[in-house]
Order: C-alpha cells, then structure tokens, then sequence
C-alpha cells in the first residue's frame, strides 16, 4: 500500500471527530478519533475553536501511527482530502480572520425571529439553525460585529479555508446556509436581492455574496493542501502540502454518500445526538413547510430534510444511570454490551409501552415549537414501570419528533419513498434501530455494512470521486457502479400491528407536549 493512493476523509461531528483514510477500492485502511462535546455558555450551545484543532490532530495522528504499524511507511502523501462536519451555525471572521463570535452550533434556537421573518419575505422556509438566520438575527439584536464580517462560513467551511486557503463550500454544506436555486446549482439570487433590500440601513452593509463561501458541486477541485494547512493536520512535519482537496461538505451530505441516497425517491437517517431524515425529490414542494427543511445532496439535486434537535442524549443519560448502579455492584459492563442488552429487552415491552411517556429535549425542538428543552418522563399510577416497557419507549421517544415531520411529506405531499437508508448511533445494535425506524416512518429501512463508517466515509469517497471520476459521471453512477457495487445490505419492511402501536403512541406524545411546555415554562 502507497500512501498516495489513498484518500482522506475527516467528520467533525456533533460528539466525535472521525478521521477514515480509504483506498482506491473504498475500504478502510486507517482510522482515528476524538471525542468531545459541546458546551451551554452564556445561553448559546457552542465549540471552541482550540478544540477543533486539538480534536483533527489527535484524530490523524491515531489515524497516521495506524497506517504506518499496517503499511510500513509512514503517511506523507494522500490522493484527496475532503472536510465535512455539523451542518448550519455561525462563524463570522473579519478581515485578519479573527473570529467575530463565539461559534454558534446548529443546536441553538435563539433565531426564530429572524427565521420567521425571512421565510415571510422569502417565500422560503428558513430553519432556526441556518446561518442566514445567525445572522439576521444578530442584526436585529443590534450585535456590534456584524459590520466587521467579511466572511461567514460553517465549521466546514472554516477548517478547509484553513487547510487551503479557500472560501469555498460544497453546495449541500451551502444549502444549510442560505437557499440554493438547484436550476444554477448557487445561491438563489433573488432571495439574495431581497436580503441586502432587508439588511439595507443596517449595521451590515456588505454584499452578502462577498461573504458567503463560493458554492462548488462534487467532484471540482476545491483548492490544495499548504504548507500551513500540512501542519495544522500533521505537527510533525511528515504530510506533505500540495494534496488536493474536494468541495467540503455537511454531515448531511457525507450521510447521502455513505448510504448511496443520491437518487431520486431515495432517503437515508441519520440517528445520533440529532436526527435527521432525507429523501431526494422528483419534484419541487407545493407548498412552504417551518418542519421542513430543502437542502441539495453534493451533487445539487433537491432534498427535503426533516431535522430535529433531539435524538439519543436522553437515551445515553438513562444508560449512564444503568452503568452507574451496576458498577456499584462491582460488574463493569462494556459499553457496547449495556446498550446492546437495553436495546434488545425493549423488544419484549407491552406494546403500549406500559403507558410510559418520555420527551428527550435536551435543547429546543422547532419540529414541535419549542425554544427550550426539559428532559421528562411521565406516567400515571397504572402505569407498568418494567425495564422493557421503559427503553421501549426511550426508543419510541427518540423519533417521534422526526415523524411529526415526515408525515408532512408522505401525507401532504404524497411523496414516495423506496427505500432509506439507515446510520448513526441508534442503528448500532442489530435489527433493533433499523425496524424502529421502520415502524416509526412506515417505511423500508435498509443498512448497509458501509454504512457504519459514516460521514467521515463519506467525504472520503466524495474526496476520491474527485480524483477518479469519468467524464460526465454522475455522483449517482459513481455511487451504484463502483463504490456500492458488491455492497451488502438487510432491508427490514414495516410490519403493520407495530406501526399501529408506534401511531397510537405518537397519538400520546402529542397530546403531552403541553406538559412538555409547561415545564420549560416552570422549570427555569
């Protein structure tokens, strides 16, 4: 194995940064983390920027010692990198490329004025977490930095500029950061029109399209490695600059890639800290949806995404809890087991799940209106307290938000879904995830064995089909010929007595999101 027929993916992701090195034939060679976490300081959920580097180098220099034990040479020289991390937020940089702010993640709902406003003026649904919302609603806030901006980007975006130089984004990362026209694959230009009339008179009076990245689609080139760039991956030197690099993308994107959902009338879940679901339109929405997002896979096609805030972090505290009483019994579970044994005894639970109700809202979920999250377990005195019953509706509880969603889609707009495609954390243990996503969506749910490699994966294989694309290849074909060719993969098809059950819990979970209400109003 030679080093320079190799490439590169790097994920920052919500709780690790993964870093997968692949070769030619799309197998993993190498691979390295870092786990962190975000931090709730003065109201906002974000990252430190002195963590980003700490993680990427910890990242690769695991990834790098694990290459060189393999291969017997050390890693100076790879085919492709590619950048993708947590789509959406806010990074404003002034003209020495200081930071403006405190970087303000996806997870923050403190925009829904801005966002309510420019959807209104639009005609386009702007999520909270987007970052024309940050910014919007920092000039409503009469925030002082904003007339220093000269460039706004996503984490991304920013460890690319950082790597090479370049202000520039891939069009799905983009697409989570002001609406994309998919008939010229660039910002929509008269919704850019209509923001600068906005804006105008304000603090803020530069060109949006001066500080915004450039859009590039999969496969172009996106700039070269330097030798500043070399070092902030590799401090010891070995990384050679002059690597090329494809467009950085968002963890949405990466996740299209590594379930090969670039298709039409195909999906993918992703299941982690947040959830999200995609499917890829054969034609535009009829109507403007607050739940639903409309993004654009790598390659420019458009998506909607029904994305909620609030997936796994409740079920992650309650199995905390399990390993704490059980390791004050002296029996030291390995993680993966624990969840394995919780996941699976939820199979044996009272379809009803014994009347327990839980709400997961560790932040605000805008999906059902809230700005803030109180995490609640509610039953009543018959209730039926088992561990099953428990964790069967920890499990139901983790998507339920996320069908509010996509029933807008599949109901409204009769959209048809083949099939998705299935990865993140939920789907770790076998069948357990992949047939509660398929009762919860009413809908075929597949994993595939690449799928667990993830984002980082990903933009892995979008690093290579930079390098090995074929003229007038699409990302599509590139995908289904090549990368996915020999791929292995379990569909699980809804059954439909369980998808009654998960209904009539949903039924529930909506009827008690007032009490959900009530407590972030009195539990301050």
């Amino acid at each position: 194995m030679k080093s320079n027929k190799t490439f590169l993916g790097i994920e920052l992701g919500s709780t690790r940064i993964k870093s997968v090195l692949i070769d030619e034939n799309f197998q993993t060679i190498a691979s390295g983390g870092f786990e962190w976490e975000n931090r709730f300081e003065n109201g906002l959920w974000t990252y430190s920027l002195d963590d980003v580097w700490i993680g990427l180098q910890t990242s690769f220099k695991q990834l790098a010692a694990e290459f060189e034990k393999k291969c017997g040479e050390p890693l100076t020289s790879i085919s492709g990198i590619g950048i993708s991390a947590m789509m959406h937020g806010y990074l404003p940089f002034d003209q020495d490329g200081k930071q403006l702010t405190e970087f303000r993640t996806w997870r923050n709902t403190t925009t829904e004025k801005a966002a309510t406003f420019l959807t209104e003026r639009f005609g386009f649904n702007i999520p909270l977490r987007w970052s024309i919302a940050h910014l919007y609603q920092a000039i409503l806030n009469g925030e002082n930095h904003v007339r220093n901006i000269t460039f706004l980007t996503t984490l991304a975006g920013y460890v690319h500029y950082e790597l090479t130089g370049e202000k520039v984004l891939g069009i799905g990362d983009a697409s989570g950061m002001f609406p994309i026209d998919s008939t010229i694959n660039d910002y929509h230009p008269r919704m850019l029109a209509e923001f600068e009339h906005i804006a105008a008179g304000s603090a803020f009076d530069q060109k949006l399209t001066d500080v915004l990245p450039k859009v590039l689609m999969a496969g172009e080139n996106a700039g070269l490695l330097t030798e500043k760039g070399a070092k902030l991956l590799d401090p010891t030197g070995k990384l050679k600059a002059g690597i090329p690099l494809c467009p950085p993308e968002g963890d949405a994107g990466t996740g299209m890639v590594a379930t090969n959902s670039v298709s039409e009338r195909t999906g993918n879940i992703s299941a982690g800290t947040s959830v999200f679901a995609m499917i890829v339109l054969e034609k535009n929405l009829s109507s403007v949806y607050s739940e639903i997002d409309m993004v654009t896979t790598p390659d420019g096609k458009p998506v909607a995404m029904a994305h909620c805030n609030n997936c796994s972090s409740d079920i992650d505290a309650w199995v905390r809890l399990c390993d704490e009483l059980l390791r004050g019994f002296g029996v030291k579970p390995k993680k993966s087991d624990l969840y394995d044994f919780l996941y699976n005894i939820s199979q044996s639970a009272d379809p009803d799940c014994g009347g327990l109700l839980s709400y997961n809202y560790y932040s605000g979920e805008p999906m059902t209106g809230l700005e803030q999250g109180r995490p609640l377990l509610v039953r009543t005195p018959d209730s039926k307290l088992t561990l099953a019953n428990f964790f069967r509706n920890l499990l139901f509880s983790a998507v339920a938000s996320l069908k509010i969603g996509m029933d807008i889609l599949t109901e409204r707009e009769n959209v048809v879904i083949d099939r998705l495609s299935g990865h993140g954390g939920l789907f770790k243990t076998k069948d357990v995830g992949q047939k509660l996503v398929a009762t919860a969506l009413n809908a075929p749910v597949i994993v595939s064995d690449s799928a667990g490699e993830g984002g980082a994966w990903g933009i892995a294989i979008l690093a290579a089909y930079r390098e090995q694309k074929n003229a007038n290849e699409s990302l599509g074909e590139y995908l289904a010929q090549k990368v996915f060719k020999n791929d292995v993969n379990v569909c699980v098809q809804p059954d439909g007595s369980d998808v009654e059950q998960f209904n009539a819990y949903l039924e529930r979970y909506k009827a008690g999101l007032a009490i959900e209400k009530s407590a972030v109003e009195n539990l301050k």
